[in-house]
């Protein structure tokens, strides 16, 4: 009475809407956006790639210039320890001068005076309670005080090493130096010191050698931090260099990046051996990456460029496409109502493909639709063949049978041996039936279990449908007397099957062996009239029959313009 009661699963009409999922359509795009997708996902991972390329170059640059950078520290520290090293060893030969040994400090301050003439150093001779005896930048008679730098001093004294001292503000507070500090050689003999007083800016000629480039600068610091030499300005010599850096005492050479303010710099500092005091290479941040930016912006704007122009190109190509695409659609609708479609030349070659194509589809259409109407009068004349066939059939088991169930089992077997080879037809179709396919087919339902007890040789040879339907009943008959009296009705017998061509004949071979073969009175059944009426009288076969004495033997020779298929066309 209601809808309680609908047995066939239907939704009420008042229902579906709200239980019928719903599929989200999408909005169908002009062809336009996605030739923009298309440039887009061409252009912008070659973008990407590029940029990594240029950041892992950049990276790759940076680091051997930084490389440079650290190659440079060091040449600056060893070029400083060299001139240092050369001042300990004039010091080393003045302390060896006679005159000083046999104090005639009067004599030694005129060599020495002489020797250093020129070189911008300064000679002081002090006793080991730090006064000073003599001064080459003052007259030799005049009174000296106490030697400024007494804790360099003492410890020279200590030691017995060379010592050279940190940054010192001379006595007019106008210039900055150091002082290379040499004990006496020897014990014997006044303990006298020589200090060899040098200017720091002397130091800056290490540094401007370098050449340095790129925004890289380069200082020289005393253990106290203090500027000894600068690249960057001179005004810096005696103050605090900025980015110092406290490192670790078995280091020589340390790569850092200082924040300071709200900027970054990358420092390189290498220590010296000699005398503990860092060479210190160093550059703003934004200058090394300067060039690396620079590229970015310039990749960036001319991507942002180009993908600009392909939109453009792109729009305008959609434009030109989409009308050729609008008129193939009117020519699919046509070709749907069975209408005919002329191919048009469009500027697109595959645009004018499809419209060929649309065009040959038509005239396909109307050939299909012909053929199609000969298949159906082909179909209705094979199966009044079929029909007939099957009544043969059906009188002939009839008339061989002596029971209904025989008769019936036989018919059977027969009809299905027919379906057989009807499948292997329909399969071939006009290119014909392969007979190695067709003799298996035949077979199959007899085929013992071991394999060896069934042999089929041949060539490949195509049956045409009539040969193949005549002669599938023929190997049919054959297959099962050998089932029941033959080749395998005995558990070891054997059967051969093969053919091969002959001149313009087809000659096939049936030879069963059978260990004990049982004589059976001869009856012309339904396997004889098929063997002898149809496959003599359709197919012209010639039919020789043996019997030996371990089987029996058949040999059929068939002209091969009956049996070879016609390949002709539908209308024919």
């Amino acid at each position: 009475m209601s809808t309680e009661n609908n047995t066939d699963g239907n939704v009420p009409a008042s229902e579906p809407s709200s239980q019928a999922p719903r599929r989200t359509r999408l909005l169908p795009l002009p062809i336009g956006v996605f030739l923009s997708l298309f440039m887009a996902a061409t252009l912008i991972p070659a973008l990407i790639f590029s940029v990594i390329l240029l950041q892992r170059s950049n990276q790759a640059q940076q680091e051997i210039v930084t490389t440079l950078a650290e190659a440079t520290a060091g040449s600056i520290a060893e070029t400083i320890d060299r001139q240092l090293m050369g001042t300990v060893t004039t010091l080393r030969v003045l302390a060896a001068t006679p005159s000083l040994g046999a104090s005639d400090l009067s004599r030694f301050y005129d060599g020495a005076k002489v020797a250093l003439e020129g070189t911008g150093a300064h000679l002081i001779v002090v006793d080991e309670n730090m006064n000073q005896l003599l001064d080459t930048r003052s007259e030799y008679s005049l009174p000296l005080g106490r030697l400024q730098d007494t804790a360099a001093a003492a410890w020279a004294l200590h030691t017995g090493e060379p010592v050279v001292s940190d940054g010192v503000l001379e006595a007019n507070a106008s210039r900055w130096g150091f002082n290379v500090i040499q004990p006496p050689l020897s014990e014997e003999g006044p303990r006298r010191l020589l200090v060899m007083t040098q200017d720091a800016e002397r130091l800056s000629e290490a540094l401007a050698s370098q050449n340095l480039r790129g925004g890289w600068n380069a200082v020289l610091v005393d253990r106290n931090d203090i500027v000894l030499a600068s690249s960057y300005m001179s005004s810096d010599i005696g103050k605090p260099f900025f980015l110092a850096q406290d490192i670790e005492p078995n280091d020589t050479t340390v790569r850092r990046r200082v924040r300071l303010e709200d900027r970054t710099y990358e420092t390189i500092t290498t220590r010296s051996s000699l005398t503990g005091w860092e060479v210190i290479v160093w550059a703003p941040s934004s200058i090394v990456q300067a060039p690396m930016t620079q590229t970015l912006r310039a990749l960036a704007i001319g991507g942002a460029a180009i993908i600009a122009i392909g939109a453009i190109l792109a729009w305008a190509l959609g434009r030109q496409v989409a009308k050729p695409v609008r008129r193939l659609a009117q020519d699919a609708r046509r070709l749907g109502a069975g209408e005919a479609v002329e191919a048009v030349d469009f500027p697109v070659a595959e645009i004018a493909t499809v419209s060929a194509a649309l065009a040959q589809a038509a005239q396909d259409r109307r050939a299909a639709e012909s053929e199609i109407r000969f298949l159906m009068r082909e179909v209705a004349h094979r199966s009044k063949n079929q029909l007939t066939v099957v009544s043969s059939i059906a009188k002939q088991t009839a008339r061989t049978a002596r029971s209904f169930a025989a008769f019936q089992d036989s018919f059977q077997k027969r009809v299905q041996g027919l379906a057989r080879s009807t499948d292997l037809l329909v399969a071939g179709g006009v290119a014909g039936v392969e007979l190695r396919e067709l003799l298996n087919a035949q077979i199959e339902p007899f085929r013992p279990s071991d394999a060896s007890r069934l042999e089929v040789n041949g060539n490949h040879f195509r049956l045409s449908n009539q040969a193949a339907q005549t002669l599938g009943l023929a190997i049919h008959e054959l297959a099962t007397n050998a089932a029941k009296y033959g080749a395998f009705a005995a558990s070891s017998g054997r059967l051969v099957v093969s053919w091969s061509r002959s001149g313009d004949r087809l000659e096939m071979r049936w030879r069963e062996f059978v260990p004990r073969l049982r004589r059976r009175a001869e009856s012309r059944g339904f396997g004889t009239e098929v063997i002898e009426r149809m496959l003599g009288g359709t197919l012209d076969a010639e039919i020789e029959r043996t019997l030996h004495r371990d089987g029996i033997e058949y040999r059929f020779r068939m002209p091969l313009e009956r049996v070879e298929p016609e390949l002709s066309g539908p209308a024919e």
